[in-house]
C-alpha cells in the first residue's frame, strides 16, 4: 500500500497561484518571512493580502526573528503555523509558545549537517514546546538549496512526534523515501518546483502530487 503525504509549498508570492494550489487541496501554505530570502513574501504581497487568502494551514517562516514580531506578522497576516527555521533556542519556543495565540501551531526545522550529536535529547526536549518538527538540509541560507541529505540518517533517531520532509525533494528522489522507515506526515516543497525564487512551476506540481499518489486531487 503507498503512503499518502500531505503536501506543503513553501517560499509562495503570486496570489494567483496560491488560488491554483489551494483548488489542488494543497495541505500547507508556506510564506517565508526572512528578509534575506530570495523568497521574502513582504516583497510581493503585504500582510492584508497574506490574512485575506482562505487556507486552513498558512504558514509563516521565520529565521532567528524577533520574538513580539513573530507574534505581531502571526496576528496580520492571519497566520495558522509558526515555522521556526533559524537557531532558536528551547527557551525562546517556551516563552513563544506562551505569547502565542493557542490556535496557532509550532513547526520547529531541524537543520541536518555535519552536527547532530544530541540530536535525540534536544527533540525530545521540544516535544511538549512545539506540534510538528521539519528536517530540512542545513545551509548558510536557511533551506531552499535544492539538496538532500541522507535520509537514511532519519533511521537512526527516535522522532516522537509527527514531521515534515524537506530538502531538495524532487520528481526524480521522491521514490527513494520508501528508504525512511518512519514516515514523514508531509512533505515540503520549494525550490525543486520552480521556474525561478517564488514562481512556482504549477504543472510540475500537478505531476508530483498526481504521479507519486501523494494525495488524490480532489
Amino acid at each position: 500500500m503507498e503512503s499518502q503525504f500531505q503536501v506543503k509549498v513553501c517560499g509562495l508570492t503570486k496570489l494567483n497561484q496560491i488560488k491554483e494550489l489551494i483548488d489542488l487541496k494543497v495541505d500547507f501554505l508556506g510564506f517565508i518571512f526572512y528578509e534575506k530570502s530570495p523568497r521574502y513574501v513582504l516583497n510581493h504581497l503585504s500582510l492584508e493580502q497574506i490574512s485575506e487568502i482562505n487556507h486552513q494551514a498558512k504558514v509563516g517562516v521565520f529565521v532567528n526573528e524577533d520574538l513580539e514580531k513573530i507574534i505581531e506578522i502571526s496576528g496580520q497576516a492571519d497566520l495558522n503555523f509558526i515555522q521556526l527555521h533559524g537557531d532558536e533556542t528551547e527557551e525562546f519556543i517556551s516563552e513563544l509558545r506562551q505569547k502565542l495565540n493557542l490556535k496557532i501551531g509550532i513547526i520547529k526545522v531541524i537543520r541536518i549537517g555535519n552536527l547532530t550529536e544530541n540530536l535525540e535529547s534536544k527533540i525530545l526536549n521540544l516535544k511538549s514546546k512545539i506540534d510538528y518538527l521539519l528536517f530540512d538540509t542545513d545551509s548558510k541560507a536557511f533551506g531552499g538549496t535544492g539538496k538532500t541529505f541522507d535520509w537514511n540518517f532519519l533511521n537512526e533517531i527516535k522522532i516522537p512526534i509527527p514531521y515534515f520532509l524537506s530538502g531538495g525533494i524532487s520528481l526524480e528522489n521522491i521514490h527513494q523515501l520508501s528508504t525512511i522507515n518512519h514516515q514523514p506526515f508531509a512533505l515540503d516543497i520549494n525550490s525543486k518546483f520552480e521556474i525561478e525564487p517564488g514562481n512556482k512551476d504549477i504543472n510540475k506540481i500537478k505531476e508530483f502530487i498526481k504521479l507519486y499518489n501523494v494525495k488524490s486531487i480532489m
